[in-house]
């Protein structure tokens, strides 16, 4: 297959380059994966986009399942006393919470809270539900989406409403608890290798960055294009803060009243987003293939001439028997390149063209929109290669996201040298950590640099901590982020 970058095709996206914020506003336009809605910060989802989400839905539903858990659903409002009864809980949602306070023409005796988050209405009936430890242990996830009232928005990576799926499970002991915690986050893992191909740093938030009324975060966390980080997905060890709360609790094993420990876990619709900013180009979305909801675009060329649109459908019908999603495109006011350019734009994985002269010749010509090689392919046994052709895009566009991380990953000296680098070539710097807040808060507040994780993979980079100079206690990712 031979390459052809020459031509460019679409000239009403914003260069990454030049403006990476509009690109990223253009593409998403230009897709059609979003609109804007009459209410400020609330998106709309079309067709394409949330066929991305069912996508992601389906892979992790299936995973779920596979792991013992079972869907259902809690309501979506909250009364203001349950949503109080977690100190942490409630100070770390506050500020980004919407009230009701009407119920038609007539004023509420509590406010009801729309959720930010469930776990305090699913604890509300957990308490009412457990009552003996052989009903350990709870393993329930739900699919909804939420509001946090935000003050900036961009669609996908941070709205006011938001779909996502949020896990609650109880289990008997601290160590049962923990193992849900850990196995959650590497289906998030795998999920997100195995079917957006985006590479994943993995590791424990620290104590300032966890999740408000958690023992323990943890976190999977991507690079984007432009060196910002994005947390795409979190698993809360919850211990008993919650249960204790409100007062869940079951007879044990030796009779005595126990509490259960919690967990709960959780990703969103920003994981198109980090699709958008990891995999996509000059010329818009670029689609892992096992996400996409087109894998296999065919454009027939010169439709009108005797077989061609037959052999077409005959193509599409032995892609179809493969498993690959696959549209035709028959439509006969739109010329080929006007196609070409549109599913380019849309990111589909593979188009195939096919005119009288290649059914003349038994071959098909084959584009692939990750690296623009194109070339023939033979028509005979065509089902079983572009089987194997998506997996092979897969795989080069895990790998080539795998080399953008580490190329954007640095390591520093001082912290002047970490100062200078994440503005002239931002990205994960990796180093070592006093683990005090202090610290981190300073950085912070001086840099815009927040503490990513603390991976579980540690290297030793030195003794000190390069901000403050007290001993080193961990070695940690840390970066800008959305």
């Amino acid at each position: 297959m031979g390459k052809n970058k020459d031509k460019e095709f679409v000239k009403d996206i914003t260069k990454m380059e030049d403006d990476f914020p509009q690109w990223y506003t253009d593409v998403i336009k230009k897709t059609d994966l979003v609109d804007y809605s009459p209410v400020k910060g609330f998106m709309v989802i079309k067709p394409y986009g949330y066929a991305l989400w069912e996508n992601i839905q389906s892979f992790l539903d299936r995973r779920f399942k596979e792991t013992g858990h079972e869907n259902c659903y809690f309501p979506l409002l909250i009364p203001e006393s349950l949503l109080n009864k977690e100190k942490e809980h409630v100070e770390g949602f506050a500020p980004e919470v919407a009230w009701v306070t009407h119920g038609g023409s007539e004023e509420l005796a509590e406010r009801l809270c729309i959720r930010p988050t469930s776990e305090t209405i699913i604890c509300a009936m957990y308490s009412k539900w457990l009552t003996s430890y052989r009903e350990l242990p709870y393993l329930y996830n739900q699919w909804c989406s939420v509001v946090r009232w935000e003050k900036a928005t961009r669609p996908f990576l941070r709205t006011s409403e938001f779909l996502w799926q949020e896990g609650h499970t109880l289990h008997e002991t601290a160590e049962e608890a923990q193992k849900e915690t850990l196995q959650m986050l590497s289906i998030y893992k795998e999920m997100a290798e195995d079917l957006l191909a985006i590479p994943m740093v993995v590791g424990r938030k620290s104590e300032r960055e966890k999740f408000a009324g958690a023992e323990a975060t943890y976190t999977i966390e991507a690079l984007m294009h432009d060196g910002k980080a994005l947390q795409s997905g979190t698993s809360h060890n919850l211990a008993q803060h919650f249960t204790k709360a409100f007062d869940i609790n079951f007879q044990g094993r030796g009779g005595d009243l126990e509490y259960p420990h919690h967990t709960s876990w959780g990703v969103s619709t920003r994981l198109i987003g980090g699709v958008i900013m990891v995999h996509g180009d000059n010329r818009g979305l670029v689609l892992p293939p096992r996400l996409a909801p087109i894998q296999v675009v065919i454009v027939p060329i010169a439709q009108k001439k005797e077989g061609v649109l037959e052999r077409a459908e005959a193509l599409k019908k032995e892609l179809v028997s493969k498993g690959i999603r696959v549209k035709l495109d028959d439509n006969e006011n739109n010329s080929p390149g006007w196609k070409f350019n549109e599913y380019e734009m849309k990111g589909v994985p593979i188009r195939i063209e096919i005119g009288p002269r290649d059914i003349e010749n038994g071959v098909a010509m084959v584009a692939r929109r990750d690296n623009f090689e194109k070339g023939p392919i033979e028509l005979d046994g065509i089902g079983d290669n572009m089987v194997k052709l998506l997996d092979q895009i897969h795989d080069d566009m895990l790998s080539r996201a795998r080399v953008s991380r580490d190329e954007k990953t640095f390591t520093f000296e001082t912290y002047e040298e970490f100062k200078q680098k994440m503005i002239e070539t931002p990205g994960f710097a990796k180093t070592m950590w006093c683990g005090e807040e202090a610290c981190e808060e300073r950085v912070k507040n001086e840099t815009g640099v927040t503490i990513r994780c603390i991976p579980f993979e540690q290297e030793n980079l030195g003794d000190v901590c390069p901000f403050c100079g007290k001993p080193a206690q961990h070695m940690v990712y840390m970066a800008k982020a959305y």
